[in-house]
């Protein structure tokens, strides 16, 4: 059995090591061999795994400096059948990958939004007069850094070596203790096939939407947790796109969700919210060392 694993592309994104670790990962695990298929966007990722073009999809959904990827959020909330299988901790080391002969010939830097972010202190620090240009992904601009002698981009190790391209400067995020959580995605309730029976799953994510100006919405769901002694690793607020004002919320617990106390929560929880969406049940692997 062969499946194909979207993720966000070109080639040497962290998006798609995340995604080596986990096919070689599934293969030793369930004998499952998969082959990797990029795509330009998280979203368009994630839309392949919906209309069954790809089995599976990994997408980042937080780190641990810049916070989470609004994108992959919004797109699970969008699109009803799909589901967490797993997630995957990678540690995230950036580099400036350029042909320039030396820092003070670059004018451009390019990479994605949060890796941009991730290195702010660095690029204000040693290239502040530079033009920084958002791109879809931290390899999208490295095809053209050959041709283009001013430019640079922030990339991995990995991708440098890919592309064989020269590295400038290593290391250049703000925090060394710089990680990325990933989720791999299927379309639908898979459970084991994908998973292992090994592990206990360890975390469920949720998504809710409130009524409207209803005072103290959020004070019950809280409740009901916290009275269970169930931990919220996470919770966040997005817009619903509908009203200025009105919100999703999107909550981690650390807990099955196949537990029957964890059931009866949820199902108490289904009366305090207007739409209740059960994201996946699943364990975290991480990722050991940067490659």
């Amino acid at each position: 059995m062969t499946i194909s694993i979207a993720h966000l592309g070109p080639p040497g994104t962290y998006t798609e090591q995340a995604a080596i670790f986990y096919v070689n990962w599934l293969n030793k695990s369930t004998g499952i061999e998969a082959i990797l298929s990029p795509y330009p966007t998280i979203y368009q990722s994630l839309h392949a795994v919906s209309d069954g073009e790809a089995q599976l999809a990994v997408v980042p959904v937080e780190n641990s400096i810049e916070g989470s990827v609004s994108i992959t959020l919004d797109t699970l909330w969008q699109f009803d059948s799909l589901r967490i299988q797993l997630a995957l901790v990678l540690p995230i080391a950036h580099m400036l990958i350029s042909c320039a002969s030396n820092l003070d010939k670059i004018e451009t830097v390019y990479s994605h939004p949060q890796a941009l972010a991730q290195c702010q202190g660095w690029l204000e620090r040693f290239l502040p007069t530079v033009q920084i240009i958002p791109s879809n992904s931290t390899t999208e601009a490295l095809q053209r850094l050959e041709q283009e002698t001013t430019t640079a981009a922030i990339a991995s190790s990995r991708a440098a070596q890919l592309y064989k391209l020269p590295i400038l400067a290593s290391n250049i995020n703000d925090n060394p203790e710089n990680f990325t959580r990933f989720w791999v995605v299927s379309q639908g309730e898979v459970d084991a096939e994908y998973q292992t029976s090994k592990v206990p799953t360890s975390h469920t994510s949720l998504a809710f939407s409130m009524p409207a100006n209803t005072p103290g919405a959020l004070v019950k769901p809280l409740q009901i947790f916290a009275q269970l002694g169930i931990n919220l690793s996470r919770i966040e607020s997005r817009p619903t796109k509908r009203s200025l004002g009105e919100y999703l919320f999107f909550m981690d617990l650390e807990a099955d969700a196949k537990e029957t106390q964890i059931q009866s929560a949820l199902a108490e929880l289904a009366t305090h919210t207007e739409i209740l969406k059960i994201l996946g049940a699943y364990n975290v692997l991480p990722i050991n060392a940067v490659t």
